[in-house]
């Protein structure tokens, strides 16, 4: 099973913390979504043996598409590919943009999951972050949208400056009254040549507090473990295993096809990534040429990559898979390395695979660098 990432790289406003690859200059849209449909074409050969099990629209702010911009691009992706009549379709979508009206449309369509990006619902937060929603359109969306959609993801962030824990728990308590069935929560990254990194930098913003990211992280996992929902991977929760297909598909290794400016695509061994800017990506691909650098990955790649995806998830490492893929020096090496974190409870071993421990989680991606194998 494989799965197709579109990236839409429009956005109404720019969000002072995104590093992700998007225009707020909707004037090369039409363009745009021509190329995205001809991308999907020129590239059906790649997966001309694999079955799509998921679709992805991503951003960018997909949902400033017109349902019948959707509606192409996923038209595209059916004709082209091999997919199940019960693939999942994700957009991405920012509150303003889910009125009634466009909701209503899109459960007409075959978009059944929506990922809506609240990541608060308060106002100062959106403030600062700049976001191009209120905190009035966050609740008037997950209205709407919980009477339409069985499957409903919301993002929030936490670690925002000024973000005490009181309110923290308030988001929380606000998406468990809807019975949302999966919740995405990132911590808070100053990411380089971003807006927030620049008003940081010059005392107009306090710097991300590393304590507070933490101490609202176990906060967030307490209350939806108490509320059943399973703790997956480190910034995803769901309830009845209602995993994200897509996301699930990076974190297994599994292929998948990145369409669009900036998009990665993985073939079990290579990675490709397009080419990060719009008009280049037009030109290229009206050229009938793809715009994109690719990357062989070596032995120690794959390893790395095994390791930092299987102790982000409840999946862990399997070290017998370990030891068929790679060898026995490279499990042996593993286990040597790890031994430090299980002694002070932060990994352990169980049936021979590999696990984060609840103490470990909000240090994984440390801990699992530091488990790499060099060059």
């Amino acid at each position: 099973m494989s799965g197709i990432y579109i990236h839409i790289p429009f956005c109404k406003k720019a969000c002072h913390y995104c590093d992700f690859h998007f225009s707020t200059s909707f004037k090369y849209k039409d363009e745009m979504i021509k190329s995205l449909n001809n991308e999907i074409v020129i590239r059906k050969d790649e997966f001309k043996n694999e079955i799509i099990e998921s679709i992805y629209f991503g951003g960018g702010t997909p949902s400033v598409l017109s349902i019948n911009e959707i509606n192409s691009l996923i038209y595209s992706v059916c004709n082209n590919y091999d997919v199940l009549d019960s693939v999942e379709v994700t957009l991405e979508a920012n509150p303003d943009d889910l009125t009634e009206e466009k909701i209503i449309e899109l459960s007409n369509s075959r978009v059944n999951r929506l990922s809506i990006g609240v990541q608060s619902f308060f106002q100062q937060d959106l403030v600062l972050m700049n976001r191009s929603h209120t905190d009035k359109q966050a609740i008037e969306c997950i209205e709407f949208a919980s009477k339409h959609f069985d499957n409903i993801s919301v993002d929030l962030i936490y670690g925002i400056p000024g973000l005490d824990n009181s309110r923290w728990k308030q988001n929380i308590d606000i998406i468990l009254s809807y019975n949302i069935t999966h919740i995405s929560a990132y911590a808070l990254t100053v990411e380089p040549k971003t807006a927030l990194k620049q008003y940081i930098d010059k005392g107009i913003i306090d710097d991300v507090d590393d304590d507070q990211l933490q101490e609202q992280f176990y906060i967030l996992l307490e209350i939806l473990e108490t509320n059943k929902y399973e703790n997956y991977e480190l910034s995803n929760f769901a309830l009845d295993k209602q995993y994200s297909v897509n996301n699930s598909a990076y974190w297994q290794g599994k292929k998948y096809l990145g369409i669009g400016p900036s998009a990665h695509s993985f073939n079990g061994n290579e990675r490709f990534w397009n080419v990060k800017n719009n008009l280049k990506y037009i030109d290229s691909i009206n050229k009938n040429i793809l715009p994109y650098t690719k990357e062989s990955l070596t032995k120690i790649d794959k390893f790395n990559e095994t390791i930092m995806c299987g102790l982000r998830t409840n999946w862990g490492v399997s070290l017998t898979k370990i030891n068929s893929d790679f060898g026995s020096s490279y499990k042996n090496q593993l286990i040597k390395n790890a031994q430090k974190y299980i002694n002070k409870d932060f990994l352990f071993i169980k049936n021979d695979f590999l696990y984060i421990s609840r103490k470990g989680k909000f240090l994984s991606d440390g801990i699992a660098s530091d488990l790499f194998i060099l060059n």
